[in-house]
């Protein structure tokens, strides 16, 4: 079969290789691993979620002295507004998890997570930015307009073909197919009628979005080499977007713990989970995972159970205690390799492809 790897969505993005970094939130995706990436050829991607504003112009900033490649930053496009309504409970089943790593108790006063996506989608026009990225949802329609005036690229990141013909009529200029084997957050736009996210298996999911949308669509799940990114390929994608393959990398901000775990990990290691932050998201199953079922609590809604197991993750991050961390993985983590540089993992993921397509 002869396919070509330099496909339409390299045009759109302006990258030389069908390659995007995930956005990871949280840390992993340093500036000199976007950057590093984006040298090789694909499009490295910022993971800001979690940023302030402040820090996330920094970062681009940072960026643009390592790269001159283009390069995407990732936002959660949602509801940020906090649900207190049972915090005081929820509180109290974590605080067996806060004894257990010695720091003390949290109030059960209502928490506040501020909402900074509209600041945080401010900085990224003013920045002109090459792409903005989504999972949860979708650019508003005004800041979709802002984006289009400043000429920046908007992918979005989507579950089912309904979520990308939705994605297609907001104005996006390629989608991302998240199959079920992602690791992280599901990017499932309505947790409300599907609590665990929609998980439809890449190689189900892919062929299926890309009959019935006319946007590049760009797979993930389960791609950690060029096997990954040929099958992608062969069934209609044209690109693929990995995150859990750079993890490990020698570039990547992972915490040391998180990696080690990782690389004892297997196929049969991850699960969904919704303890951490209230969103379904793949990760090594762990102790504060196991913990928290016992409890038979049902979580806070996104943003607030994030907000009310930060002291715990930051706690066991600064412990090196993997129990409690979120080990956020996909299910492909035997292919993992320690202090790889991001640009070989690229060009390893390049030649493995071009072997099998021709």
């Amino acid at each position: 079969m002869k396919l070509r790897l330099e496909t339409e969505l390299c045009r759109i993005l302006n990258i030389r290789y069908p390659i995007i970094l995930a956005g990871m939130a949280g840390g992993p995706t340093t500036a000199s691993l976007v950057a590093a990436v984006s040298n090789a050829g694909g499009l490295g991607t910022l993971g800001a979620a979690y940023m302030s504003p402040e820090a996330i112009r920094a970062a681009i900033h940072e960026i643009r002295v390592l790269t001159k490649a283009p390069f995407a930053v990732n936002l959660f496009s949602t509801n940020a507004r906090d649900d207190n309504e049972r915090v005081g409970e929820v509180q109290r089943g974590l605080n067996r998890m806060r004894d257990e790593l010695q720091i003390p108790h949290a109030s059960e006063e209502p928490v506040f997570t501020p909402d900074r996506f509209e600041e945080q989608c401010s900085v990224l026009i003013e920045e002109k930015v090459p792409v903005i990225s989504t999972a949860f949802g979708l650019l508003p329609e005004r800041i979709m307009k802002q984006t289009r005036s400043a000429g920046i690229r908007v992918i979005a990141m989507a579950t089912t073909v309904r979520e990308a013909l939705m994605a297609e009529a907001a104005g996006c200029d390629a989608i991302v197919a998240q199959g079920s084997e992602a690791g992280g957050h599901r990017g499932t736009f309505d947790v409300k009628t599907a609590p665990m996210g929609a998980n439809i298996g890449t190689m189900a999911l892919i062929p299926q979005m890309v009959d019935r949308v006319n946007l590049p669509v760009i797979a993930a799940g389960g791609i950690m080499d060029g096997r990954g990114l040929a099958a992608a390929l062969v069934l209609g994608a044209q690109g693929a977007q990995l995150g859990t393959r750079f993890l490990t990398a020698a570039e990547s901000g992972a915490h040391p713990s998180y990696q080690e775990a990782l690389l004892k990990s297997t196929e049969e290691s991850t699960v969904l989970t919704t303890a951490f932050s209230g969103r379904p998201a793949r990760g090594i199953r762990n102790r504060l995972m196991r913990e928290w079922d016992e409890t038979g609590l049902e979580p806070l809604p996104f943003p607030t159970q994030n907000t009310v197991t930060r002291d715990i993750r930051n706690a066991a991050a600064s412990q090196n205690n993997a129990e409690y961390m979120s080990l956020w993985a996909g299910q492909g983590t035997r292919q993992l390799t320690a202090g790889q540089s991001a640009s070989d993992i690229v060009n390893e993921i390049m030649r493995g492809a071009k072997d099998i397509l021709g």
